[in-house]
């Protein structure tokens, strides 16, 4: 696929096939990934990669609105930064995670970043709030996400990218 066609077909896909992704074809998703610019060659972008459905349906219930529709995607890749290697790791992973959902497409497979990370600062809303976790006002989304996979205080987690075929 040419640059610009490339460019042109990625969009966000919400909507799966429920036909499982290759793990051959993540591999390479991630692979590509990581080749991503990094603040200082620094590399702090890693990324966990979740195929196990109940955990899926899980993660789909990490905010309030905006991630119930993963619940139907056949795998899903959490997005992660290491504090620890820069200050720029959010940076770091938006950068990587643009070049994941490029890559999905160019592997014919369609994807929607869902956000973890941070504060909803949206100039329609009447008070920014957290990304809470559906249903419980108290937690964060990434307090959640941290939670039930098991991630480590070092890693901060940007977004989780939901992958799959596109239903028609």
């Amino acid at each position: 696929m040419e640059y610009q066609e490339l460019i042109a077909a990625r969009h966000s896909v919400r909507r799966f096939e429920d036909r499982e992704v290759p793990r051959e074809i993540i591999d390479k998703i991630i692979e590509e990934a990581t080749t991503a610019p990094s603040s200082k060659n620094t590399k702090s972008s890693e990324f966990v990669v979740v195929e196990d459905h109940d955990t899926i349906v899980a993660l789909s219930e990490m905010r309030e609105s905006g991630s119930t529709f993963m619940k139907n995607a056949p795998a899903v890749i959490v997005v992660l930064g290491n504090k620890e290697k820069t200050d720029l790791w959010e940076v770091n992973c938006a950068i990587s995670t643009t070049f994941l959902q490029l890559s999905a497409v160019e592997h014919g497979l369609g994807s929607c970043w869902v956000h973890v990370n941070g504060r909803v600062r949206s100039k329609y809303a009447a008070d920014p709030d957290p990304e809470v976790r559906k249903g419980h006002p108290e937690g964060m989304a990434e307090d959640y996400v941290r939670e039930l996979l098991g991630i480590r205080p070092e890693f901060g987690i940007l977004c989780v990218v939901a992958l799959g075929y596109e239903a028609e």
